[in-house]
């Protein structure tokens, strides 16, 4: 019977079977949007551990925009994010991000930015802004780029170079 209980429409408020395509009385279109989203019961001050969402909300039509300690979606905001866009206030990996530690196209990094686009204290990328600054076209203090070639930041890259090969046990 839960099929014919009315239910208001998004945009009007007025009651509407939820068969509609459409609001009779508005025009509203009913049901026309795709979205999926996941919390985990665990939460930490209100927010959930993990936090998946992607597409619209089904009712209200509403971009989802993921929101936990791990955010995953289009649109994302957590300690940790992954999203087509979003603040990843740790880490952020995605396409459009910014935040403390970021790997992204436009990577908006306070600490570490890498990315096609990146800023941040240390900067890796095609066009890159940054105290130590590691690419094709660099802004910063110390520059390693193709106009130039700082000892400092040389020394630099080739010390995190050095850090992340042993980390990784590689040889």
């Amino acid at each position: 019977m839960d099929d014919f209980t009315l239910s208001p429409c998004p945009k009007c408020k007025k009651e509407i079977s939820p068969q509609a395509k459409a609001c009779p009385h508005c025009g509203h279109p009913i049901n026309m949007y795709r979205g999926y989203q996941w919390r985990s019961q665990g939460e930490i001050n209100g927010l959930p551990l993990i936090h998946i969402a992607f597409g619209r909300d089904k009712s209200t039509g509403k971009l989802l925009v993921a929101k936990g300690v791990v955010a995953i979606g289009q649109f994302a905001i957590g300690l940790i994010a992954i999203a087509q866009f979003g603040v990843g206030f740790l880490f952020g990996f995605g396409q459009f991000l910014a935040g403390y530690t970021v790997i992204a196209q436009f990577a908006g990094g306070f600490y570490f930015g890498l990315g096609q686009f990146a800023t941040g204290m240390t900067a890796i990328g095609q066009f890159a802004f940054g105290k130590y600054v590691l690419a094709q076209l660099g802004f910063g203090e110390f520059v390693w780029s193709v106009q130039h070639k700082n000892p400092q930041a040389i020394r630099y890259f080739e010390t995190l170079w050095l850090f992340v090969r042993n980390s990784l046990g590689i040889n």
